[in-house]
């Protein structure tokens, strides 16, 4: 079992956010802003989820990679760290997700 974790994951997106754009994958991202990294996180969602809907576990554990290190470059650019992310989480785990929710809505 791995212990390669969301936090790894973000100082490798932030070391490699850094690097020359022809060099890096994130760097390039990084360089075409937010609005293009946004859509690639996009992509890889829909991806992600049509390969749920069709059952395919190789297919939905690739996409799901692909999505969480889209989510991680879209926050680097934010700068919204991960900790953040994580608090959010935790402040919501005292209650149901349908008390949350409606906590959200508006009237």
């Amino acid at each position: 079992m791995s212990n390669f974790t969301l936090a790894d994951l973000e100082k490798i997106v932030a070391a490699r956010a850094g690097a020359p754009a022809d060099e890096s994958w994130t760097a390039k991202l990084v360089c075409r802003g937010q609005k293009k990294a946004a859509q690639k996180l996009g992509e890889e969602a829909v991806e992600a989820a049509l390969a749920a809907v069709d059952g395919d576990r190789d297919e939905l554990t690739a996409e799901a990679a692909d999505l969480l290190y889209h989510l991680m470059v879209v926050l680097k650019i934010a700068e919204v760290p991960l900790s953040d992310v994580m608090a959010e989480l935790e402040s919501r785990t005292g209650r149901s997700g349908l008390e949350e929710k409606a906590g959200r809505e508006k009237t």
